[in-house]
Order: structure tokens, then C-alpha cells, then sequence
């Protein structure tokens, strides 16, 4: 439940209803141009109540065969250099979409630094990834795992490009289907179709199907703990909404209506390992792209969708339950005493000036984890649309 931003009218109008902007603060603003809903026929979007239509690159327009397409690819082993991993692999449907690890394994056993991130309504994320503000589409991201050395996720390099495309223009099946998701194309089978099917299948995965959902539209009632729950969320005493109070349950926000979008980047006192604000390295935050002090421990506020079915916490995982979020933050940062990341993170002199101290007592924090468990998509975690296709 990270906690940035001023309240004032913003936190009224997210009371009454979770709707279309974020309510974050900082971070850099970006006028929104290139984007628009562009679908073909065969596309329905089938929003979930108060979602807003997501934006889609110019140059990779929706559909259904596209979109079939990038999920095979994506449940697919032979798209990685060695033929042992998909994107699957690190991104399980049960779990939506995140591996149940602190850090990932790459195909060459490698270890990623971060938790793989769940990847349900990533269209409408205008930055990818933890901590790189330059990432911001699914199609540029896309190109990470995929040929990315440090760490080697997917491990497609210049040796084995040719063979691992070879892999998909000996299979029939496969060249009938870039076929139909790319009408016109001479050589429709190549790297960059291969990531814009990909894009489109994660850029259709949205989840909005959730209990807290189906009460926004009156099918069902929340019990006593959730509701008391519900208010403290969106309350001024906890105010996890400053930070999750979109209809995604973040605050960085992009959809086909946006002009100016916020991108805020928080550091919420998790660590502190010299006393002057030291994240462990190589995982520093935005600090890590920019080299600016100010950017140092910070990360991006993830979705708070599905959270219960997202263990561990926090980019590295070293959160393991909800009830450690919950005393995390109540505690405004966490305090180390022992070990080679030991500091005091509530002393961190970057810390979100948000992040304080929250006087929850054992209740409230059961109320808050039983509103928290209300923003599971069940249909998400088992929908044959999202499933893989070779089983």
C-alpha cells in the first residue's frame, strides 16, 4: 500500500468511484499523441466496468488472429535460444501471471534481479518494468527478455536468431498463422511480427472480473471486514489510494483518452544500506537509468490487482506475506538489523515524505488484507483464453 501523493479533491473523487486517471504525484508528464483505439473487426475489447478503452500503438493494431498468435508464442519453448523456456515460464496464469519467486530463472539458469511482474492490464501501463521510465511500451519491453544478456532471460542472440526463427518457418501451422495476423506481408514470419503478436496478446489481457468488481456493479455485497477494509483504503488514515487508487489499483495510468500522463516513481524506505539512502546494487531503482541521486530505491507502484495471489512482495521479493506489506508500511519503511543489506529504510533520506508511520491495529489490518483478497480475478487465473494452447 504505498502512499504518494497530495489527497485534497482526488481522494473525493476516487471514493465514489474508481475511474479513468490515477491519483499520483511526482514523476515526469508526457503528452499522449501516438496512441489510439485501433482495432480491426474481429476485436471486442469487452471492457470491465469503469475501465477505460486501452490505447494501442498506430503500427500494431488489434486482433483476434494476432492476438491467438502472440499467445501461442508466448507459451512457446522453442522461442528461446536454447529451447528449454517460454514467456510462460516465468509468468504462471494460477498465480496471474507472475512465477511465485522472489527472482526469476532465465533459460540459462541465470537469476533475474527483480520479481517478474504480473502481466493482466499492461496496456495500461505507460512504463514496463520496475524501474525504467524509457520502457514505455509492450512492444520495446518485449525485446528484454527476448535478447537481453544481463540477465539472459529468453537468450536469443545474434548465433541463434536464425535457428530459432527456423524453428517456427518449418512449422506449417505457424506460417499459416502469421499469414492471417499479418494480411499483406510478403514475409510475415520474422522477429519483429513475432514481438508486435506477443505485445498483442498481453496488450488484450485484462482482468476486471474481480468480487470488488462485480460490487461497483451492485451483483454483490462485501462483508463486514471487506467494507471495513474498503474504507480504510480509500481513507485517510491508511491511504493506500494515493498510490493504488485507479481502476487498476496504481498510479501510473495511460488509456485511449489520455493527453498528459503521470509517471511517478516512489521510494517507500525499504532499504538504507550505508545510512545515506543505498539501495543493494544492481538494484537501485530509476537510479540505475538516470544516475541522479533523487532517483535512488525508486520504483513504480505496482497494481494492486490480484495481490493476493502474487506472493512475495515488493520488486525483489523480499516480502513474503501480506501481513509484512501491511507492517512494512505501517511501520513508514523497514529496518534492518542484521545481514549485508542491514539499515534503517524509515531513515532513508530519499523515502516518499508519504511514507510514515500508520497507527493499524491487528483488526484493521485483517480488514484490509480481507478488501485486498476482494481484488482477485478468478476468471483470470483460469480462463481458457489466456491458457496455454498446448495442452
Amino acid at each position: 500500500m504505498k502512499r504518494h501523493a497530495p489527497a485534497g479533491a482526488c481522494a473525493a473523487a476516487l471514493l465514489a468511484s474508481l475511474v479513468f486517471a490515477g491519483c499520483g504525484g511526482g514523476g515526469t508528464s508526457t503528452t499522449d499523441t501516438s496512441l489510439a483505439t485501433n482495432t480491426d473487426a474481429s476485436w471486442n475489447w469487452s471492457l470491465p466496468v469503469n475501465f477505460a478503452t486501452p490505447a494501442v500503438p498506430a503500427d500494431n493494431p488489434m486482433s483476434e488472429e494476432k492476438f491467438q498468435l502472440g499467445r501461442r508464442l508466448f507459451y512457446d519453448t522453442r522461442l528461446s535460444g536454447n529451447g528449454t523456456q517460454s514467456c510462460a515460464s516465468c509468468h504462471f496464469q494460477n498465480l496471474a501471471f507472475t512465477d511465485g519467486k522472489a527472482v526469476s530463472t532465465g533459460s540459462t539458469g541465470q537469476l533475474t534481479a527483480r520479481s517478474a511482474m504480473p502481466i493482466a492490464n499492461s496496456a495500461y501501463h505507460p512504463t514496463l518494468t520496475w524501474a525504467n521510465p524509457t520502457l514505455t511500451s509492450l512492444e520495446k519491453q518485449m525485446e528484454v527478455p527476448l535478447y537481453g544478456t544481463n540477465p539472459v532471460e529468453l537468450g536469443i542472440n545474434d548465433g541463434n536468431k536464425a535457428i530459432v526463427l527456423q524453428r517456427f518457418q518449418t512449422d506449417s501451422d505457424y506460417t499459416a498463422r502469421f499469414a492471417r495476423a499479418f494480411p499483406g506481408e510478403a514475409n510475415p514470419l520474422n522477429f519483429t511480427n513475432i514481438i508486435k503478436a506477443i505485445a498483442t496478446f498481453e496488450r488484450g489481457m485484462l482482468s476486471g472480473d474481480a468480487k470488488y468488481d462485480r460490487y461497483q456493479k451492485g451483483q454483490t455485497t462485501l462483508s463486514a471486514a471487506e467494507e471495513r477494509g474498503r474504507s480504510l483504503f480509500f481513507g485517510e488514515k491508511a491511504e493506500c489510494f494515493h498510490c493504488h487508487g485507479s481502476f487498476n489499483f496504481n498510479d501510473q495510468l495511460r488509456h485511449a483518452g489520455s493527453r498528459e500522463v503521470e509517471t511517478p516513481f516512489h521510494n517507500t524506505g525499504l532499504y538504507n544500506i550505508d545510512g545515506k539512502g543505498a539501495y543493494p546494487s544492481p538494484n537501485r531503482g530509476v537510479f540505475e537509468i538516470t544516475g541522479k541521486a533523487e532517483d535512488m530505491g525508486a520504483f513504480r507502484a505496482q497494481s494492486l490487482r490480484n495481490v493476493a495471489v502474487t506472493a512475495p512482495y515488493m520488486h525483489d521479493g523480499s516480502l513474503a506475506t501480506l501481513e509484512e506489506v501491511l507492517d512494512f508500511y505501517a511501520a513508514g519503511g523497514r529496518n534492518l538489523t542484521t545481514g549485508p543489506y542491514s539499515g534503517d529504510g524509515r531513515a532513508n533520506p530519499y523515502k516518499s515524505d508519504l511514507i510514515s508511520r500508520i497507527d493499524l491495529n491487528a483488526q484493521e489490518k485483517a480488514d484490509l488484507i480481507a478488501f485486498l483478497k476482494t481484488l482477485t480475478d478468478e476468471s483470470l487465473l483460469t480462463s481458457s483464453r489466456f491458457a496455454n494452447p498446448f495442452q
